[in-house]
């Protein structure tokens, strides 16, 4: 007689073990594989008791840490019989099913889940013929599903002979039918044997039924085959006679292979005649011919191409907006204006409207803004870098006739994608190489960016054209000047200026250091970064309007920090300004730009460059001479001629300033803009050389807290100038006070962010004069 739970008495608490597909009837004896911390906490607890254990079932069975809500509170009160560790850290237990019990109340989770639990016993049932007769019809039906292809083992057809109880044959008869544990779990918590058994009559006749319905459908397949089925037995025989004539068969294999991936390709009416007359073509050829190969491998792309596969749009505003919150900090006009995109895209159902163009200094988040397009949209990704192509052939392929031709990256792209209408993002647009001997790959550009033309897209290789009308395109640059202007016409340009020291810092808080304390194993109480050192390090460690080299020197302070715990010392760091040089070396920018005193002939500027603004000095000196004006720095031609225009309205107002007006007959002039070995150029100096001539010629110093920016004319207007927003950056980072800018310029502060703007004292000037007032000390 089998052990039961009433030859035992229930502790007041029982580890619980989770099962995941199983479930546990009383009088079942099965193994189990415990792989889980939890799950082995629990069977070493019952081992080291009376090896009573509940078995219960996951709801979910996926789940790796389920929670009492995730664990069915009827299960099987089950005695561990024997338990075999593994080398895998793993155990194996048989465990045998004692008696159904009901869990009370969880005592605790951890280690492993303890538990008081309710004995349940089944309805006490009088033997009668209805039950008899319910009981031989359950053990017809098994009979009827063993014989019709649902094989059981001989002990289980031999046990449900020889059972007397309607409850314990429901039970026995559930156990093995290999159904899902939602269907079984309702019949263990069934305390009416009589009731049990019936819902287990039902699910034998839904299995007959099943079987008898995939049995109908056989055999209506292969009635159905017909001609298909016919071709398969030709061409089988085909194959054995060719294998008799001492013909090798991978060719027959390798076609039918091919034919039938052409098949499942779905390719378009035109596309897919092509295809099969290639593959007409194929057959015909020795496998040794050269041409075999390539032939093949352009059927394999035609087949590959994503010619009508596409993933369904999900544009949802608020989930997108909330998507680019989360990837980017601020920003907020960028993001805007790609929710007002994507809301028409919404509208209209239809994407051919202008191509996005991200164009921005480097790091400040051009390509992670097209992912994040992608995210929202629910498409593929997929990114192609421009960057030094000179090739057209890159773009449009190879045609087959060459050599290991292959298509272009356009279409290898289309490929890895997967569907025919991802986010396409063509990145380093302003690096495209210009027109030679290989073509011009911005023309080829042109039919790939135009929605009045891509639908019909052509590569040399496949020949044949492609439809890129569903794909969004993105773009990035860093300028535009080097961009074509009818490539540049289809483009709507985004600006992204540069980061402030504030949202620096608050990326850096939000966003990378995050990121390096997981790149580089580290928990976040084992580092912290003061403020002042974060601002040290985006000041004094770093020179740039993106993240890069920001990221890279907290990367760096991680992996110090790594190494130490790596080698035993765990205490946690903390990196303060004062501690930040034993992690980073000494400091590479130093504020060495602002002047430490007001000085004479010398005026700070601004200027924009590809990676953000910048300051610089503009150095006027004076000596015996004949009125000649010398140019040093590597200035273009457009500085040179704001010298001159400078120089010429100096002398015509030389009086107002109290400067001698024949001071060009005796003396010479020398303008050196600092850091001669790179090439400087734009008309955005012209305020500041005037400034520095004035300064030198009548010998008033200059205010070392104010730099300037913006082009003058030989009238002394002073004329508007780009750049605005980074430039206003870099006179923050070099903590000047005050900037003069053109007043024509003060609609450009919409862009500025508040914080920035009120950091500077701003002042519009609308001629020379408004500038010398605010720059020149002394009076005149």
């Amino acid at each position: 007689m089998q052990p039961s739970v009433r030859d035992f008495e229930l502790p007041e608490a029982l580890p619980l073990l989770p099962v995941r597909d199983a479930v546990i009837f009383p009088h079942m004896i099965l193994p189990l594989y415990i792989g889980r911390s939890q799950s082995l906490a629990a069977v070493e607890q019952a081992l080291a008791g009376d090896r009573l254990i509940m078995l219960a079932c996951q709801k979910e069975l996926g789940q790796e840490t389920p929670t009492a809500e995730d664990i069915y509170a009827f299960g099987c009160v089950g005695m561990i019989m024997r338990s075999v560790k593994l080398p895998d850290g793993r155990s194996k237990i048989l465990v045998q099913g004692l008696g159904k019990a009901h869990v009370v109340h969880y005592l605790s989770s951890v280690p492993y889940f303890a538990v008081t639990t309710e004995a349940v016993e089944d309805l006490v049932v009088e033997s009668s013929m209805q039950t008899e007769a319910l009981m031989r019809s359950v053990r017809e039906q098994l009979t009827e599903l063993h014989g019709m292809g649902r094989s059981f083992s001989n002990e289980v057809l031999v046990a449900m002979e020889n059972i007397e109880d309607p409850g314990h044959l429901a039970d026995v008869v559930a156990s093995n039918l290999g159904l899902k544990v939602a269907v079984v779990q309702p019949l263990l918590e069934e305390n009416d044997p009589i009731r049990r058994l019936h819902k287990v009559q039902e699910l034998l006749l839904r299995e007959t039924e099943l079987i008898n319905v995939q049995q109908r459908i056989q055999t209506q397949a292969r009635e159905e085959m017909g001609s298909s089925q016919r071709e398969y037995f030709l061409r089988e025989q085909l194959r054995a006679i060719q294998s008799e004539l001492g013909e090798a068969d991978a060719k027959a294999e390798d076609l039918l292979e091919l034919r039938a991936q052409i098949d499942k390709a779905k390719l378009p009416a035109d596309v897919g005649k092509e295809a099969h007359k290639q593959l007409r073509r194929l057959e015909t050829m020795p496998v040794e011919a050269a041409e075999y190969a390539m032939l093949r491998t352009y059927l394999e792309w035609l087949a590959d191409l994503p010619w009508q596969k596409s993933t369904r749009d999900s544009i949802d505003l608020a989930a997108a907006r909330a998507i680019l919150d989360e990837d980017h900090y601020d920003l907020d006009k960028v993001k805007e204006r790609i929710l007002e995109f994507l809301a028409v895209c919404k509208l209209k159902k239809k994407l051919n409207g202008p191509v996005l163009c991200f164009v921005g200094p480097p790091g400040v988040g051009k390509t992670s803004l097209g992912k994040s397009i992608a995210r929202a949209l629910g498409r593929k990704f997929v990114r192609v870098s421009l960057g030094g192509l000179r090739d057209e052939a890159e773009i449009r392929g190879h045609r087959r006739t060459y050599v290991g031709a292959l298509p272009g990256r356009i279409l290898q792209s289309m490929k890895q994608a997967g569907s025919n209408n991802p986010v396409f993002m063509l990145d380093e647009l302003d690096k495209v190489g210009g027109a030679d001997f290989r073509g011009d790959p911005s023309a080829a550009l042109l039919e790939l960016l135009d929605p009045e033309q891509n639908h019909a897209f052509s590569d040399h290789y496949i020949n044949l054209p492609f439809d890129l009308s569903k794909v969004m395109f993105v773009a990035t640059a860093n300028v535009l000047d080097s961009v074509p202007s009818a490539l540049r016409d289809r483009l709507e340009v985004i600006r992204l200026a540069g980061y402030s020291t504030e949202q620096k810092l608050a990326i850096a808080r939000r966003y990378l250091i995050p990121r390096q304390l997981e790149a580089n194993g580290l928990q976040e109480s084992d580092l912290a970064i003061s403020r002042n050192a974060l601002l040290k390090v985006i000041g004094e460690y770093t020179a740039e309007a993106g993240l890069r080299n920001l990221e890279r020197e907290l990367g760096g302070i991680c992996r110090k920090v790594a190494r130490r715990r790596a080698e035993n010392d765990l205490r946690p760091v903390r990196v303060t300004s004062g501690t930040l040089a034993s992690y980073l070396g000494p400091s590479r920018y130093l504020d060495e730009d602002k002047l430490e005193e007001h000085e004479v002939g010398v005026v700070t500027g601004l200027a924009w460059t590809e990676v953000g603004g910048q300051i610089l000095h503009v150095e006027a000196s004076i000596m015996p001479g004949s009125g000649q004006l010398h140019l040093t720095g590597q200035l273009g031609d457009v500085m040179k001629e704001s010298a001159q225009a400078a120089l010429s309205y100096a002398r015509a107002h030389a009086g107002q300033w109290g400067i001698d007006p024949d001071f060009y007959k005796s003396l010479d002039i020398h303008i050196h803009v600092p850091a001669g070995a790179i090439p400087k150029d734009g008309p955005s100096a012209g305020v500041t050389i005037m400034t520095a001539l004035v300064s030198i010629l009548s010998q008033r110093p200059v205010n070392r807290e104010v730099a300037m920016t913006g082009e003058i004319t030989l009238r002394g207007q002073v004329l508007p100038i780009g750049g605005v927003k980074e430039k206003l950056l870099a006179a923050v980072r070099a903590g000047m006070q005050t900037v003069v800018l053109p007043r024509r310029n003060q609609k450009d502060l919409a862009d500025v962010p508040a914080g920035l703007r009120r950091r500077l004292a701003l002042v519009f000037a609308d001629r020379v004069e408004d500038v010398l007032a605010v720059a020149l000390e002394g009076k005149a």
